[in-house]
């Protein structure tokens, strides 16, 4: 088995490994949690964004010890770009649809080799 998934990895058949990530950081009772979940949660990940940055979601008053941040965040909803269990850069807040969509994409720009659709 073990020289079969070396094989398949070696021509190029293995899963991706997702080593980016936008972490949500959210809390019970978030007003601006709840209206990102209205507005983005259900096309985020049909998006060349979720693609490349898979969203994953924490509670703010229980983070991972898996990811080495800046600082603790203090506001939620706050997304953090996520690369190897570092972080790469935030969007505190979130400012609505119109302009969430442009401040992930400069950061993803910025931070990594993703170069959109």
């Amino acid at each position: 088995m073990r020289n079969l998934l070396l094989t398949l990895a070696l021509m190029g058949f293995a899963a991706p490994v997702w080593a980016v990530e936008l972490m949500m950081v959210e809390q019970h009772g978030c007003e601006w949690c709840e209206r990102w979940d209205e507005e983005i949660s259900h096309i985020y990940p049909k998006t060349a964004e979720g693609k490349f940055a898979p969203l994953r979601r924490e509670n703010i008053r229980r983070l991972p010890a898996d990811i080495e941040l800046s600082s603790s965040p203090v506001f939620t909803p706050t997304f953090i770009l996520v690369d190897d269990g570092r972080e790469l850069g935030r969007i505190e807040g979130y400012p609505g649809e119109d302009f969430f969509w442009p401040l992930l994409e400069r950061l993803l720009r910025e931070n990594t080799s993703f170069v959109g659709s």
